[in-house]
């Protein structure tokens, strides 16, 4: 039993950002886990070996076309994944997407435009120039702003939904992470921050970021959003919450923090 173990595979298959689950029984769906590929690999499909979970190796490769849903199989979004998977399946899940989003956008070399050869699970070098290439991260920020008993929630333009979430915003160069908090809110919100403070951080592959979190307190100004940016933002105290994003984001962790310690 522990060699047929031993010889089995994590199988992360992806069409773009669905990614292929074995339906089990009881409505449960799983990551497939078997020795060989449990769908064909097409010829010059990439395999990926990204990490091991649970004894088992990890692999992962992009599908040219979805897999139509059947008695055994369904295709459903990595974020929707979350609400299906043990959350260390997720995060793999979400690792792999990474890597597959990484390898798609790193065919040639962006010094001398030469095809690119793999070396390594995360390294791939050019074979004229020796460029080398990993995976790249985008660092961005989280910022839970308090004032009295009361937090700020925007609603920007990208949100697919209703709800309302957190100032957010990437990192530029030249800067650290807490100078970058206080301009996104500066420059998005209007208003300025102080006594930031680091919360937590969570890998956010949609498709390859970081995201860091803070908290900080109002140190004064009015709101004046950034209308490409946000479409409303103000002041909610915890009895008068609008809707929230869901679970899986760092946002919400924060925003359950703040409503669980009125006092902190």
């Amino acid at each position: 039993m522990k060699m047929n173990q031993t010889a089995q595979s994590w199988w992360f298959i992806f069409y773009k950002d669905q990614l292929l689950l074995e339906k089990k029984e009881d409505g449960i769906y799983a990551i497939p886990c078997e020795e060989s590929s449990p769908i064909v690999i097409k010829e010059k499909t990439t395999v990926h070996n990204i990490t091991t979970l649970e004894g088992r190796n990890c692999k992962t490769f992009s599908l040219s076309s979805p897999i139509e849903e059947s008695e055994q199989w369904i295709m459903t979004g990595l974020r929707a994944s979350y609400e299906y998977l043990p959350l260390s399946h997720y995060q793999t899940a979400g690792k792999a997407h990474e890597i597959l989003h990484w390898d798609r956008n790193s065919r040639f070399c962006s010094a001398c435009g030469t095809p690119m050869e793999q070396k390594e699970s995360i390294m791939k070098r050019c074979p004229k120039c020796g460029r080398e290439v990993y995976p790249s991260i985008s660092t961005a920020i989280l910022v839970l702003v308090r004032k009295k008993d009361s937090l700020l929630l925007v609603h920007a333009r990208n949100f697919k939904g209703t709800f309302n979430s957190l100032v957010a915003g990437f990192l530029e160069t030249g800067e650290t992470l807490e100078e970058c908090v206080a301009r996104e809110v500066k420059e998005e919100t209007g208003l300025e921050v102080k006594n930031i403070t680091y919360f937590g951080n969570q890998p956010w592959p949609y498709p390859s970021g970081l995201m860091v979190g803070f908290i900080a307190d109002y140190a004064g100004g009015e709101i004046n959003l950034q209308d490409e940016e946000l479409s409303s933002g103000d002041f909610y105290t915890r009895d008068n919450l609008p809707e929230l994003p869901r679970k899986l984001s760092l946002a919400r962790k924060m925003i359950d923090w703040w409503i669980e310690h009125p006092n902190e």
